[in-house]
């Protein structure tokens, strides 16, 4: 079982990537349900204006620390996390299991051709994954029509890319209504995949502004930037004025 620490309300997993990864083959092994949310600071503020989101957050068996702005609140809250583990890199070791083991892959998000792309890169990286099928992600969420198809197909994986916070939200809809299968947000990770945006170069990984290189590459996401200034302050008054729990 891995530890947990609670950074502004929200139990963050406290492990290394391999940790996580040891935990996670365990539960596939086993065949058990499990709901993972990859988090970063503008998925925490969103909970603080959205208390039906925050419950969703809740009830993940796993919240990953995404984002070094994380990972850095933690360390001045006082409960200092082992690191950031980046979502696109769990996403990636959950392939290399796949590859691996034969657990096979539902991939559900984007837009028709980039899905579509995204799964023949998937496919070419990982030559002995089983991705059983795939769906873009601008679909009516009352038809029953998908739900059956994935159920049908039983994935052990199932990657959503909807963005926050309609992925978690979609997945705590209907996770109930799965057998089994490990359901996790990904983002805009199928966009990597797909060519259409860029990943940032390791250097930018290593000295943790992604999130920068990201922006460089689509000034229209200025807007959800506004959320760390505000992030930066709830951490502030968190310090000086700690919640009771």
């Amino acid at each position: 079982m891995l530890r947990t620490k609670d950074v502004l309300g929200l139990p963050f997993v406290d492990a290394t990537m391999d940790e996580l990864m040891d935990e996670l083959h365990f539960r596939l092994r086993e065949g058990r349900k499990t709901f993972i949310v990859t988090a970063n600071p503008e998925i925490v503020m969103h909970c603080q204006q959205d208390e039906e989101y925050e419950h969703i957050l809740q009830q993940a068996d796993w919240l990953v620390p995404d984002g070094i702005g994380i990972v850095m609140a933690s360390r001045l809250l006082g409960q200092p996390l082992s690191g950031r583990l980046a979502g696109f890199d769990v996403m990636e070791r959950l392939l290399q299991l796949s590859d691996q083991h034969g657990y096979s892959i539902y991939c559900l998000g984007a837009e028709a051709e980039v899905i579509a792309k995204a799964v023949n890169r998937m496919r070419e990286v990982y030559p002995n994954v089983r991705i059983v099928g795939y769906h873009h992600g601008f679909f009516d969420w009352n038809d029953r029509t998908l739900i059956e198809e994935i159920r049908a197909k039983e994935p052990d994986i199932l990657f959503v890319g909807l963005g926050f916070p309609r992925q978690e939200q979609w997945i705590f809809r209907h996770l109930v209504q799965f057998r089994k299968g490990m359901f996790i947000g990904v983002g805009g990770s199928f966009d990597v995949w797909a060519g259409k945006v860029e990943r940032a170069p390791e250097v930018w990984q290593r000295w943790n502004v992604e999130w920068l290189y990201r922006l460089l590459q689509q000034p229209s996401r200025w807007r959800r930037m506004l959320a760390l200034p505000r992030f930066i302050a709830l951490v502030v008054k968190e310090r000086l004025v700690p919640r009771r729990r």
